[in-house]
């Protein structure tokens, strides 16, 4: 803890939450640079979490005028499914143990950066050739929670696509949803995360207040400029950072 660690968190932080703003994968940026300071992965995962907190909820909390129903399943049917299921996810990693997870993640990271690179147009596809009800809405729904406490990179495309293929969602309609699918994941694993003292605050709040700022401002710097490079940077930067974690784990 000194001042150029606090610096660095911050700096991390800023660029997640520039990242989340801008086109999702915000724990690319804040889970490498927690594990650069020193910290084992699976308290670098939660301390990520709740360092992007406030970011989700800020956002839920814009968005909340516009929620609405996803096919037949009101918002708060599917808050509590993703809530209890969070709770699971996160205890699952609080016994996880270090060494596992680190085998574990360039796996997570991998499946994020694929739907990253893939989710819209994989949903279209299934789509226009599936047609699944309310019953496995609410299983996914689940599954989604448990990944969202357990780890959650990649989750809001993961939300995504999972609205659009099983409720027919229109991208405008799931989004005040999904944003606040995210924020119940986060915070459900916020609770266990800290009750667990899982959470190393010096790296936390800097962390925190940048990815604060990285948000904000990343979010007026994107209504100027093109969706393309903003897509490009981040699958460069997201796949950069997956082969960095596949060479620390198993080179």
């Amino acid at each position: 803890m000194d001042l150029p660690s606090l610096l660095i968190a911050a700096a991390g932080g800023f660029l997640g939450g520039a990242m989340n703003a801008l086109a999702g994968g915000g724990s690319f940026a804040t889970m490498p640079t927690l594990i650069g300071l020193g910290l084992p992965a699976t308290y670098a995962n939660a301390t990520s979490n709740f360092s992007l907190l406030p970011g989700a909820g800020a956002s839920a909390l814009t968005f909340r005028d516009e929620l609405g129903p996803i096919g037949t399943a009101r918002p708060v049917q599917l808050a509590a499914i993703t809530f209890a299921c969070a709770l699971v996810g996160s205890l699952l990693l609080v016994i996880t143990p270090t060494e596992t997870f680190d085998v574990i993640i360039p796996w997570l990271l991998l499946l994020a950066f694929l739907i990253l690179l893939f989710g819209k147009r994989a949903a279209a596809w299934l789509h226009d050739r599936v047609t699944i009800g309310r019953r496995s809405l609410f299983v996914a729904q689940g599954l989604l929670g448990i990944y969202g406490g357990y780890f959650g990179g990649g989750i809001g495309m993961m939300t995504t696509a999972l609205y659009g293929l099983l409720a027919g969602a229109s991208p405008r309609e799931m989004f005040a949803v999904r944003t606040l699918m995210l924020a119940v994941a986060n915070t459900a694993a916020a609770f266990v995360f800290i009750g667990f003292g899982m959470v190393r605050w010096w790296a936390c709040i800097p962390m925190l207040i940048g990815a604060l700022a990285g948000g904000w401002i990343a979010a007026a710097l994107g209504k100027r400029v093109p969706a393309t490079p903003i897509r490009i940077w981040t699958l460069l930067w997201t796949g950069a950072v997956t082969v960095m974690f596949f060479w620390r784990a198993y080179a």
